[in-house]
Protein backbone atom coordinates (compact mmCIF):
# COMPACT_ATOMS: atom_id res chain seq x y z
CA UNK A 1 0.00 0.00 0.00
CA UNK A 2 1.23 3.44 -0.84
CA UNK A 3 -0.16 6.82 0.10
CA UNK A 4 1.13 10.34 -0.30
CA UNK A 5 0.60 13.49 1.65
CA UNK A 6 1.61 17.06 1.02
CA UNK A 7 3.37 18.80 3.86
CA UNK A 8 5.36 21.97 4.18
CA UNK A 9 8.89 21.58 5.44
CA UNK A 10 7.78 23.70 8.43
CA UNK A 11 5.48 20.85 9.47
CA UNK A 12 7.95 18.04 8.80
CA UNK A 13 9.15 16.18 11.90
CA UNK A 14 12.64 14.83 11.22
CA UNK A 15 14.55 12.56 13.58
CA UNK A 16 18.18 11.96 14.57
CA UNK A 17 20.64 13.99 12.48
CA UNK A 18 17.90 15.28 10.20
CA UNK A 19 16.41 17.10 13.17
CA UNK A 20 19.69 18.89 13.91
CA UNK A 21 20.06 19.99 10.29
CA UNK A 22 16.49 21.29 10.08
CA UNK A 23 16.88 23.19 13.36
CA UNK A 24 20.00 24.92 12.02
CA UNK A 25 18.18 25.86 8.83
CA UNK A 26 15.26 27.23 10.86
CA UNK A 27 17.65 29.32 12.97
CA UNK A 28 18.93 30.92 9.75
CA UNK A 29 15.45 31.53 8.33
CA UNK A 30 16.13 29.43 5.24
CA UNK A 31 13.11 27.08 5.19
CA UNK A 32 11.77 28.39 1.88
CA UNK A 33 15.18 27.95 0.26
CA UNK A 34 15.32 24.41 1.66
CA UNK A 35 11.97 23.59 0.04
CA UNK A 36 13.34 24.72 -3.33
CA UNK A 37 16.48 22.65 -2.80
CA UNK A 38 14.46 19.55 -1.93
CA UNK A 39 12.32 20.04 -5.06
CA UNK A 40 15.50 20.35 -7.12
CA UNK A 41 17.24 17.38 -5.50
CA UNK A 42 14.26 15.03 -5.89
CA UNK A 43 13.18 16.32 -9.31
CA UNK A 44 10.90 13.87 -11.09
CA UNK A 45 10.13 11.83 -7.96
CA UNK A 46 8.15 12.08 -4.77
CA UNK A 47 10.44 11.47 -1.79
CA UNK A 48 9.34 9.57 1.27
CA UNK A 49 9.67 11.06 4.73
CA UNK A 50 12.66 8.76 5.29
CA UNK A 51 14.34 10.01 2.10
CA UNK A 52 13.83 13.63 3.17
CA UNK A 53 15.17 12.89 6.65
CA UNK A 54 18.19 11.06 5.21
CA UNK A 55 18.82 13.95 2.82
CA UNK A 56 18.83 16.36 5.78
CA UNK A 57 20.95 14.05 7.91
CA UNK A 58 23.60 12.80 5.50
CA UNK A 59 23.81 15.69 3.03
CA UNK A 60 23.93 18.47 5.60
CA UNK A 61 27.27 19.89 4.40
CA UNK A 62 25.97 20.21 0.83
CA UNK A 63 22.67 21.64 2.04
CA UNK A 64 24.36 24.26 4.22
CA UNK A 65 26.67 25.19 1.35
CA UNK A 66 23.72 25.67 -1.04
CA UNK A 67 21.83 27.71 1.55
CA UNK A 68 24.82 29.87 2.47
CA UNK A 69 25.03 28.60 6.04
CA UNK A 70 28.56 28.47 7.45
CA UNK A 71 28.66 26.08 10.41
CA UNK A 72 32.34 26.86 11.12
CA UNK A 73 31.51 30.50 11.91
CA UNK A 74 28.79 29.40 14.35
CA UNK A 75 31.16 27.05 16.16
CA UNK A 76 33.68 29.87 16.58
CA UNK A 77 30.96 32.20 17.92
CA UNK A 78 29.81 29.56 20.41
CA UNK A 79 33.38 29.02 21.64
CA UNK A 80 33.74 32.76 22.29
CA UNK A 81 30.67 32.82 24.56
Amino acid sequence: MEFRKNINIENFSPWSGGKDTLNTIKEHGKLKELEYLIDEFFIGSTPTETEINDFLWFDDVMIFEHLGINEDEEELENEDE
